[in-house]
């Protein structure tokens, strides 16, 4: 399948995803691109990771990993950080988790939002973190919930989303020229050292996102891409 050119006639994105790091195993380069367009990018973490390091109790993680995502967002020029506190690893994709972002949709109205891949699997035999399956099918709800005003009528004034776009999905459609911006895109993903540091013998940020981005990216004759579905509201 052929890669269109994700839209960037847009000027504020709001990023919703799990844990701590999800941005950075990819999209971070391309709201790296964006940010220094001047467009606004925000995040959402709907938990704050504190059971995403098995040698260490989830109150000392807390602290650390929030540290480090702050520093990750400076990296690629994000500004604004919230948490939701959701349970880490507990996720519930319901009616409380659409209404918490249907809020955050209000409160931040952006033109589209950014997630990760919500499907089963990465596209392989790797089944995909549950957390991360309940978030991202919660966005595309609360996409729309937003916007109709009989829904969630305490959560603020009705707002519409273009688009969502999932980094990461099996079902790519669009691409992102990340060239100029995957350097900050790596330094993003570095900042998350304690977490790195616990997952032992993984690749290294630098080869692992370049290596990914080249791939995409000679796909559709640029140095490096990342990939995004696109899907329309």
């Amino acid at each position: 399948m052929s890669l269109e050119p994700l839209p960037e006639d847009w000027d504020a994105a709001l990023a919703i995803v799990a844990h701590p790091d999800d941005m950075e195993y990819g999209a971070a380069s391309a709201v790296a691109r964006w940010t220094g367009q001047g467009k606004r990018v925000a995040y959402l973490l709907v938990t704050r990771g504190e059971a995403g390091i098995d040698s260490m109790a989830p109150d000392d993680v807390v602290p650390l990993r929030a540290d480090e995502q702050h520093r990750s967002c400076a990296a690629v020029g994000v500004e604004t950080l919230e948490f939701l506190d959701h349970p880490d690893g507990l996720v519930t994709e319901g009616i409380e988790l659409r209404r918490d972002l249907a809020a955050a949709i209000r409160r931040h109205r952006p033109d589209v939002l950014l997630t990760i891949n919500h499907r089963e699997t990465w596209g392989g035999p790797s089944w995909n973190h549950a957390d991360h399956r309940a978030v991202g099918r919660a966005v595309l709800d609360a996409a729309r919930d937003a916007g109709n005003r009989w829904l969630f009528p305490d959560a603020g004034e009705p707002h519409q989303v273009r688009f969502v776009a999932v980094n990461a999905s099996p079902s790519t459609s669009h691409y992102v020229d990340v060239t100029d911006s995957i350097d900050a895109g790596v330094a993003s993903l570095r900042c998350h050292e304690t977490y790195l540091r616990a997952l032992g013998d993984g690749p290294d940020p630098d080869e692992f996102l370049r290596g990914a981005a080249r791939g995409i990216g000679e796909q559709v004759g640029v140095d490096y891409a990342v990939a995004f579905e696109m899907i329309s509201m």
